[in-house]
């Protein structure tokens, strides 16, 4: 308790000091939390147009109902697919003038076939997957051909590859500046207050009595950092939402981790910041 108090009365004996440390966590956090939320961005981009990832089997004309049907049934049951859909030929019609309207009056009854739309799994979308889940139905003695976009799933999961090798090695880079800067302001702090370090060794207090103020108040100046890089960020996306375009913001679970980020950043920096200054005295 005694340790706590004097870890808060530090905080009115330098306010400015104490409001550097926290200002350099937060815009710290702020820069990383701002790539994390693009990042985000980017990643549901990306799932939002990998669940547009179908196989598309098309029915040659003639083919009983009931063989289709239990082709549905047949096809369901692979572990990777997610859902199975008959469009008739009146649907692919009705869908084709919908989607291709400039040109409806090319498309007339009969002209386009029936066909089985197959929609896979999250974690199943990729290109190897996709082809072997599309050469099984092809075996269907009634399916004429089957489409799925080949070069465009092969383009996706490239991206995709990309975007998360460099996210995760950008993401790494602003983690470790971060971590750098904060470490370099709180070992100014404790420098700041080498003499008074030095006066409580002098009266015999050990390094853990001595250490533990100095911890609390990185581990404070950490959470409040990181509630302020939390609200920095959340009214930037705001911002970018209400101005330009609607992004998505860190769930609950991200948004804690983060000020707990910052909390044990400032921990750990005081920690080595005050041991390396006791190792000299």
């Amino acid at each position: 308790m005694m340790a706590l108090r004097e870890a808060f009365s530090a905080f009115r004996r330098a306010p400015l000091l104490s409001a550097l440390g926290v200002v350099t966590i937060a815009f710290s956090l702020f820069a990383f939390g701002l790539f994390g939320l693009v990042a985000i961005n980017i990643r549901d981009a990306l799932q939002s147009i990998e669940n547009r990832v179908e196989i598309r089997a098309f029915i040659a004309d003639g083919t009983p109902v009931e063989a289709s049907s239990a082709a549905m049934g047949d096809i369901h049951a692979f572990p990777e697919v997610l859902s199975v859909t008959y469009v008739s030929q009146d649907d692919a019609l009705i869908r084709a003038r919908k989607e291709l309207g400039e040109f409806s009056d090319v498309f007339e009854p009969g002209v386009l076939p029936a066909s089985l739309d197959i929609k896979l799994k999250p974690g199943y979308r990729d290109p190897t997957t996709v082809l072997a889940v599309a050469n099984r139905v092809k075996s269907y003695d009634f399916v004429d051909d089957v489409r799925y976009g080949e070069d465009w799933v092969a383009k996706l999961y490239r991206l995709r590859t990309i975007a998360t090798l460099v996210g995760t090695g950008l993401g790494l880079a602003f983690a470790a500046v971060a971590v750098i800067i904060i470490g370099a302001t709180i070992r100014i702090m404790v420098m700041a207050r080498a003499r008074e370090i030095s006066i409580m060794r002098l009266v015999g207090a050990t390094n853990g009595f001595i250490r533990l103020p100095f911890v609390l108040e990185g581990f404070i100046q950490g959470v409040m950092g990181g509630l302020l890089a939390l609200g920095l960020t959340w009214a930037t996306s705001s911002a970018i939402s209400h101005s330009f375009m609607r992004t998505a913001f860190f769930d609950p679970t991200l948004a804690t981790l983060g000020v707990i980020g910052g909390a044990l950043i400032g921990l750990l920096g005081s920690t080595f910041a005050v041991g390396r200054q006791l190792r000299r005295l």
